[in-house]
């Protein structure tokens, strides 16, 4: 079986997400270490991924956008394109968000570097949505990703990540060290695996 892994020959008698799915099975096959869901998102929980979001939120970065699935659930709430910053280091996703978001800020760089979001912005970011597995990311790691992301947001800003586990997908080393408190959404049942969506804020 063979899978296309350019977006523009996609056969244009499938729908975009049947495109789409098949582009997340051909990165999965490639890169199994980098990419570990077993499939793209599901509308379900791009929805909860972005409850509270809209136009007054300001800024929102997007971590590991993958084929865009959440990306297009937080336009939905209202976010302006040109407010949004997505970061994907894989270059058949980044090729496909280039073409389907082209007003959006775009970079092609490791979530480690969040901070550069906030070098062409003119006020706090609202919100980090991350789509990154980061339970299977090092403490260290972690720590860089989640300490720049809350650098570059306002008071109120929230790191919002999801999970198909049982506890808090970040390490307590890290939510202890930054002082974060969560809430956390009821499952998502219409994804695969099922998931939960962990909203991340600094107590201080």
């Amino acid at each position: 079986m063979t899978f296309q892994t350019d977006p523009a020959r996609s056969n244009p008698a499938l729908p975009a997400s049947t495109n789409h799915l098949r582009l997340f099975l051909t990165q999965f096959l490639r890169r199994p270490g980098r990419i570990v869901a077993l499939s793209p998102s599901s509308r379900s929980l791009a929805r909860a991924m972005t409850v509270g979001l809209g136009p007054e939120t300001g800024p929102v970065v997007e971590l590991g956008s993958g084929t865009g699935k959440i990306t297009e659930a937080i336009l939905a709430r209202g976010v302006a394109e040109r407010d949004l910053t997505l970061f994907e280091i894989d270059e058949a996703f980044a090729t496909l968000l280039e073409r389907s978001y082209p007003r959006a800020r775009l970079l092609r760089i490791s979530a480690t570097a969040v901070a550069e979001a906030a070098t062409t912005l003119d006020r706090p970011v609202g919100a980090v949505i991350s789509g990154l597995p980061l339970l299977s990311m090092p403490t260290a790691v972690q720590r860089d990703i989640l300490t720049g992301a809350f650098d570059i947001m306002g008071p109120g800003g929230v790191f919002v990540q999801f999970t198909y586990g049982y506890r808090p997908p970040v390490d307590r080393a890290v939510r202890e060290e930054l002082g974060l408190r969560w809430t956390r959404s009821p499952r998502v049942w219409n994804n695969l695996p099922p998931a939960r969506v962990y909203t991340f804020r600094r107590t201080g």
